[in-house]
């Protein structure tokens, strides 16, 4: 099959476009190469997916509706996965206007391009930062979401808006997927993960923010990605609306569309994930404990039903394995692991 997917050069884009192309399908990769953090880390994702022969690349912002359109035009992919974005909720609060614009005016043209080139399925990436504070745990996809606490949450919802009402108007098979704390090789910078480990490194004191008591549903890329593969054959319709035993299906009654929890639905406390990181280095780290940040939320909890309903599939890795896989990973790659948020 062929894929267009933006944000190859990103964690998540990088990892889904390698597993693709290892399993024998076409990937042409879309990516701005923004300077949130280092393009020095981009610049290596991406040079390991060009030494694919079934990969190719465009280098062009969202934003530039005639470079996104002659890319994907030329390409006439079978499934369109939009993963690009700008991410990040502490940033947001500082530079709005590049949310707004890859989030919301980026994400306007992906769908414009699925509505003229009419791929079989549509996949767009939210975030679980949509719940907001949401109380009611485990978050289901059913839930009420119209309380975002930060620009880049209130963004993704407005593309998951803007995506059902194109699958209504021009029937696009349509699934929008929300990550929770996504971690792993090859990671962001901006990550508790990465600047952890490589504060560690450093001989740096870590910023623990909420006094260490907030909890993330954390999941391992390889999970992640699993996820992604086998949801993409699962095209939205009433032939496969989770019924039964688990019947909190969001696939839309008006559209072609569904929203889909990417999680275990096993959510660790901060100071937990710190020792199990400490334990992964053998060595102890130097903590500045610190009030939560504006916009932070006290928690993330998915409840992954719908994701084992539709797919058979529940991510798995231990934390403790998935943390030991990146720090093996940035040990081996010191060179490329040495890059700073701005």
């Amino acid at each position: 099959m062929k894929f267009f997917i933006t944000g190859t050069a990103g964690f998540i884009g990088f990892h889904l476009a390698r597993r693709l192309l290892a399993d024998g399908h076409t990937v042409h990769g879309y990516d701005g190469m923004t300077q949130y953090y280092s393009v020095q880390l981009k610049r290596t994702r991406l040079a390991l997916l060009k030494a694919e022969p079934q990969y190719t690349h465009t280098e062009a912002m969202l934003e530039d509706m005639d470079a996104l359109w002659a890319a994907a035009e030329a390409l006439r992919p079978d499934i369109i996965i939009h993963l690009a974005a700008q991410a990040g909720v502490r940033y947001s609060l500082e530079e709005p206007r590049t949310y707004v614009n890859a989030n919301v005016v980026g994400s306007f043209n992906i769908l414009e391009i699925a509505r003229r080139l009419k791929p079989q399925h549509l996949l767009l990436a939210s975030t679980s930062s949509v719940y907001g504070a949401n109380e009611k745990v485990p978050f289901e996809e059913v839930d009420k979401t119209d309380e975002p606490m930060t620009l880049y949450a209130a963004t993704k919802k407005s593309m998951e808006v803007m995506a059902h009402s194109y699958a209504h108007l021009w029937k696009i098979p349509t699934t929008a997927f929300r990550f929770f704390t996504v971690y792993g090789p090859y990671g962001r910078p901006d990550m508790a993960l990465f600047k952890f480990v490589n504060a560690a490194d450093r001989g740096e004191a870590i910023d623990v923010y909420g006094m260490g008591k907030p909890a993330r549903d954390f999941t391992f890329i390889d999970d992640l990605v699993e996820a992604i593969v086998r949801l993409i054959p699962v095209i939205p319709s009433e032939d496969n609306r989770v019924e039964g035993n688990y019947a909190h299906d969001s696939l839309s009654k008006l559209a072609p569309f569904r929203i889909v929890n990417l999680a275990g639905g096993q959510p660790v406390s901060l100071m937990s994930f710190i020792d199990t990181i400490e334990e992964a280095l053998a060595t102890p780290l130097k903590r500045n404990m610190l009030p939560m940040q504006k916009g932070d939320v006290p928690r993330t909890f998915a409840n992954p039903n719908l994701l084992q309903s539709l797919t058979g599939f529940l991510p798995g890795v231990d934390l403790k394995d998935g943390v030991r896989s990146f720090v093996n990973w940035f040990r081996a790659n010191a060179s490329e692991t040495k890059v700073r948020t701005k």
